[in-house]
């Protein structure tokens, strides 16, 4: 008899259940993929950690849908940090950016503590997009940036958007490994209150009491690759019973392509794409998410 394929237990998006109560949540564990992530762009410590909590949130929220698609999240204002986003596709994999003035970064970042989001980005907003493909209708939902993280966003969102009582942690930082070496981990944790009705009565006193102990979660365990997930469970709810579910891989994957460059480049003028041309004769062109450098003649665009 075939056994299955044991769960991941990194780089993976999960939901969970505690036993019995009204209250739904997921949680999400980043290693190599937002290690790769990070680590294609030179960015300063906050803005990767900022791209950090972007992508773990949009993995929290877009593994959630039952349709096959896209959720992006992003934020862009008026701040150091123009703009950042996260691209969470339901095959499992995940791409973000940032776009950001580093000596204002840099200006920003003089204090003990690591600027937040409301710092970085400024005045605002908070997006978040349900991409179903080119036969549906794109739908976005839009609010202030509001507190010094993006967790408040997303809870923020969530109480306007979809009167829904939400609590969200997200963590960044970097582990020294065995092998001495340093690299990116991200994680994320959010639980939901499940109105109550005639079957389960009124939820607001367990709601109470799920926030209290998801309060205690902290970001050292959200990101140290030896919790496993389910060891990270057990210590927020070991009282009650928990248990993960539908765990599902992630993987950092960027779109693009030399034919999805050439047909971009397709759509400008003869005249735009003249400007573009290197005295070797080439376009050049470099992916914002994962920074690879496209090469190409200018008749492989125009044929686009």
């Amino acid at each position: 008899m075939t056994q299955a394929a044991p769960s991941p237990t990194d780089d993976l998006a999960a939901a969970f259940q505690i036993e019995g109560w009204p209250v739904r949540g997921r949680l999400v564990r980043l290693g190599a993929a937002i290690d790769s992530i990070l680590s294609a762009h030179a960015y300063p410590e906050p803005v990767a950690a900022l791209l950090g909590e972007a992508c773990a949130l949009a993995a929290l929220i877009g593994s959630s849908l039952k349709f096959e698609g896209r959720l992006i999240v992003q934020a862009q204002g008026d701040g150091p940090v123009r703009y950042v986003v996260a691209d969470y596709d339901t095959a499992g994999t995940l791409r973000g950016y940032c776009r950001f003035d580093e000596a204002e970064v840099a200006a920003a970042s003089t204090g003990f503590a690591r600027p937040g989001a409301r710092s970085l980005l400024g005045q605002g907003v908070f997006v978040m997009t349900l991409d179903q493909g080119p036969d549906f209708d794109r739908h976005q939902g839009i609010t202030p940036i509001e507190g010094e993280s993006l967790s408040l966003c997303a809870e923020h969102y969530f109480a306007q958007s979809e009167q829904v009582p939400t609590k969200v942690r997200l963590a960044v930082g970097r582990v020294t490994g065995a092998d001495g070496v340093e690299t990116w981990r991200s994680g994320g944790a959010m639980i939901q209150m499940v109105a109550g009705d005639a079957s389960r009565g009124d939820t607001e006193e367990v709601w109470d009491r799920s926030r209290a102990l998801f309060a205690t979660l902290g970001d050292d365990e959200l990101i140290d690759p030896t919790i496993t997930p389910d060891v990270l469970l057990f210590r927020l709810f070991h009282e009650d019973g928990v248990r993960l579910e539908d765990a599902r891989a992630l993987s950092a994957v960027c779109r693009c392509s030399r034919d999805r460059i050439a047909s971009v480049l397709g759509s400008f003028s003869p005249a735009e794409r003249d400007g573009m041309i290197e005295d070797d004769g080439k376009i050049r062109v470099t992916c914002e998410y994962c920074a690879s450098v496209y090469e190409l003649d200018p008749e492989e665009a125009t044929a686009s």
